[in-house]
């Protein structure tokens, strides 16, 4: 009986509270708007977001002069990659590169939520240059090796992707890619390294992929080898398009 009052009481009261919340990132009290979503505050929002100037849709680079829409750079345009559009929520520097290392090395679980909603704004920014990702049917992970899975405890793409997920009601396919053969981790080597070192180091679920749209999301895109294996790998399967989601570009 006392819980269903108390119920009753702050529904009534509602209207006459304000929505108030405190900012994981900066720790400050603010006043959410009607309507709004996420738990960032404006401020730190804007912080996170990418530079001025558009990118290159197909690996992401930024130009030397920014440029109002989104232009094709030269080496994509030389060796184009095997996705339609690469989608990042900001560079890998700064409290982005931070936040993505604590997360993934140190235990600081307390910014899921807020990569999370970095992965999701920089998702919904990119239909506004590329409508037809609205029609992706799946997000697929980039998946770990299973005993990189197990030190770690989660995989922290596919993470990254709940809210992305619930939000736009796409499905996560994370048996859509399974590592087959364990590898050196890709931060130690260079670009020609990276490409020997992933080459066939994943295998794809056609059941899961054939004729579908596949959303490839992932934390960190450096040279992109890892990405390039796995979006081939998925075409592979049958994939009708792939498209590319990251938090940062390095």
């Amino acid at each position: 009986m006392r819980e269903a009052l108390l119920r009753l009481a702050g529904r009534a009261l509602a209207p006459f509270l304000l929505d108030e919340s405190r900012c994981p990132s900066c720790g400050r009290a603010w006043s959410r708007p009607p309507g709004a979503s996420g738990s960032l505050c404006p401020d730190c929002l804007a912080g996170h977001a990418p530079p001025a100037g558009a990118a290159c849709p197909g690996c992401g680079a930024r130009p030397a002069v920014p440029q109002p829409a989104p232009l094709t750079c030269g080496e994509c345009l030389r060796s184009p990659r095997p996705w339609g559009r690469l989608l990042a929520a900001g560079p890998y520097d700064g409290r982005l590169r931070a936040m993505i290392l604590a997360y993934k090395f140190e235990g600081r679980l307390d910014f899921g939520r807020q990569l999370q909603e970095l992965l999701l704004a920089a998702f919904e920014r990119g239909l506004d240059d590329f409508p037809e990702l609205a029609a992706c049917d799946v997000i697929v992970p980039v998946p770990l090796h299973p005993r990189r899975l197990l030190s770690r405890g989660f995989n922290q793409s596919r993470e990254a992707a709940r809210l992305l997920s619930a939000r736009r009601g796409l499905p996560i396919a994370a048996e859509a890619l399974r590592r087959v053969r364990r590898t050196v981790p890709q931060m130690l080597l260079g670009a020609a390294e990276r490409v020997e070192n992933i080459r066939g180091a994943f295998a794809a679920r056609r059941e899961l992929v054939a004729g579908r749209s596949a959303l490839l999301v992932d934390d960190i895109m450096t040279t992109g080898a890892t990405l390039e294996e796995c979006a081939r790998t998925l075409a592979a399967a049958g994939a009708a398009r792939v498209d590319v989601l990251v938090l940062a570009r390095a």
